[in-house]
């Protein structure tokens, strides 16, 4: 398994341009828990699984409109890749690399 703890400077491409946030990943065993702060605000990571290198969450965000987020990345070394599932609005890719 992957080391996935730690504090990752991601950017994600949507719709409204790059969004950079700290995704915030606390792993106990194959789940984990944690947030993802940006520019609208901090947001609690919901149902976080590990397996292996992959990581699955859920996000639930009120602004610009209420709406759940589904993402998945993967972790390789210092760097994660993925995408965040917004429904009608696409899969849209997001990458970061660890802070701390």
């Amino acid at each position: 398994m992957a080391n996935v703890d730690g504090q990752w400077e991601c950017v994600t491409r949507t719709p409204m341009g790059a969004q950079e946030s700290v995704l915030t990943i606390r792993s106990d065993g194959t789940s984990f828990s944690g947030s993802n702060v940006g520019a609208l605000g901090s947001i609690d990571i919901e149902d976080g699984k590990v397996d292996g290198d992959t990581l699955t969450w859920e996000m639930e965000i009120t602004t610009p409109f209420p709406m759940k987020l589904t993402a998945r990345a993967t972790v390789t070394g210092d760097t994660i890749q993925g995408t965040i599932d917004a429904g009608a609005m696409g899969a849209m890719p997001m990458s970061g690399t660890r802070k701390a």
